[in-house]
């Protein structure tokens, strides 16, 4: 298993290779005309440079991990890194102008932030105490001691995070999702009326967390025996999905207050990790090459856009979200698989919100400004 100092290393001497893809990626976007990027000419968010002015601090909340708190090692390396991203978040706080200090969400989290009188918290926090269910306790005392924060509120870090929920509110929304089966219990029979191949995954988790390189079942056998070492090693319910064979691409979203942007590109994998199917493993995130975007075929990227949206909406998301999305190779349907509403953040070469940003031309440091001055236009004046 690699330790977290590996997977940095690996990911660091491997950015170059992963950049060129990208930058690639841009040229063929505009090249193309297939994306926002070209259709809608310049892309330029809304920043407010005259309101970033009355900043006095941004707070940067991010997970506190330690590994006891964690199930598994593989969950613990999935996490352990959030302090380094919220230390180049920092930086880049910083080269926009604001002064910004890092908070760890510990038990010391609230009555800090009480003292020290942010602006303005910019929330990272992934998990509280190793899980990802608890995250909700930080917006929830944020709210509570009445201090603005970034990304998702209890409604969309709630929904967002269970995919049970999101699915369910995908379905009314009338937004296309493979079928599945939640499972508490270990031994809980799988239905057969799923069909082959079939996907297992942690109701409560990100990351890719408890899908290796065989997760892809390709029997009702096969996916009952992962459903039950799952249930049995997190003690978390599982979801048992369609797998859905064919393309997959992400979609962020970001909204700067006057619109809400989509930027979407298509994974190319270098290969199939079980030598049939195409997904990213757990394994996977080691090889910064594993994948790289291409971009989306128009008429597909428009049916998406619309889709993204309305869940943005629907699941109670703000600031910015990641979906992922499978497209059937057969029908050509976008199925939304999974949705995260707090997803990874920060200027780094590995986060998919920012490989996309730049994917389409655009700087993270600019999309953090226009975030910073939405909340910086609520600043009321200091008595």
């Amino acid at each position: 298993m690699a330790t977290a100092t590996n997977t940095k290393n690996q990911k660091n001497t491997s950015a170059e290779g992963k950049d060129k893809a990208r930058r690639e990626g841009a040229q063929k976007v505009k090249a193309n005309g297939k994306t926002e990027a070209a259709s809608n000419g310049k892309i330029e968010f809304a920043i407010d440079k005259k309101a970033l002015k009355k900043m006095r601090l941004v707070a940067v909340a991010y997970s506190y991990v330690e590994r006891e708190m964690f199930a598994t090692e593989d969950a613990y390396v999935a996490e352990v890194e959030v302090e380094g991203r919220a230390q180049q978040v920092l930086e880049a706080l910083e080269r926009i102008g604001l002064k910004a200090k890092l908070y760890p969400a510990n038990q010391y989290l609230i009555p800090t932030l009480l003292v020290d009188d942010p602006d303005v918290v910019l929330n990272l926090v992934d998990t509280v105490k190793g899980s990802d269910l608890l995250q909700t306790t930080v917006p929830a005392a944020l709210e509570l001691a009445n201090i603005p924060y970034t990304g998702a509120g209890m409604q969309g870090l709630v929904i967002g995070n269970n995919r049970q929920l999101t699915k369910q509110l995908l379905k009314a929304a009338e937004i296309p999702t493979p079928e599945y089966q939640f499972i508490r219990r270990a031994g809980t029979s799988i239905d057969k009326d799923l069909g082959v191949p079939l996907i297992v995954k942690l109701n409560e988790s990100g990351g890719s967390v408890g899908i290796d390189n065989n997760a892809v079942n390709e029997t009702i056998e096969e996916a009952q025996e992962k459903a039950n070492t799952l249930l049995t090693t997190y003690k978390i319910p599982v979801i048992v999905e369609q797998f859905i064979d064919g393309t997959e691409i992400n979609a962020v979203i970001f909204d700067d207050g006057k619109r809400k942007h989509v930027f979407m590109g298509e994974k190319v994998f270098k290969s199939a990790p079980d030598g049939k199917h195409f997904f990213q493993s757990l394994e996977a995130y080691n090889d910064v090459n594993f994948y790289h975007y291409t971009p989306v075929e128009e008429a597909l990227a428009a049916k998406i856009t619309t889709y993204a949206q309305r869940a943005f909406t629907a699941i109670g998301c703000r600031d910015y979200a990641k979906f992922d999305i499978r497209v059937d190779q057969k029908s050509g349907i976008p199925y939304f698989t999974d949705c995260n509403p707090n997803t990874a953040f920060g200027p780094g070469n590995d986060i998919p919100f920012t490989e996309l940003l730049t994917f389409y031309g655009l700087k993270f440091d600019d999309m953090l400004m226009s975030m910073m001055s939405k909340y910086a236009k609520q600043i009321k004046p200091r008595r």
